[in-house]
């Protein structure tokens, strides 16, 4: 699902009075989010789940066409603990 197709299931479901608004409103809640990992902060949100930012230590790779070692350094990622509540949905 795109965030477009997000915030239009918001506005067919009434939480949003046009598409535009719903629209706009998404766009401000992701790049929020986006802001708040970018700072360096974790992202909590009771009964779904945790964002983390989390370094990744340097490692070797390998090239999957020609087999030769590569470098890869230390890179910063994002990860997603999904809460307890959401997982006993899941499961």
């Amino acid at each position: 699902m795109t965030k477009k197709e997000f915030a239009k299931l918001l506005f067919e479901k009434g939480v949003f009075t046009t598409r535009t608004e719903a629209e706009k409103k998404v766009d401000i809640i992701f790049n929020s989010m986006e802001k708040i990992l970018l700072d360096g902060e974790n992202l909590s949100i009771i009964n779904f789940g945790k964002l983390e930012v989390i370094e990744r230590a340097p490692r070797l790779g390998r090239n999957p066409k020609t087999g030769e070692e590569v470098k890869i350094g230390k890179r910063k990622s994002i990860k997603f603990r999904p809460g307890k509540a959401f997982l006993e949905k899941l499961n």
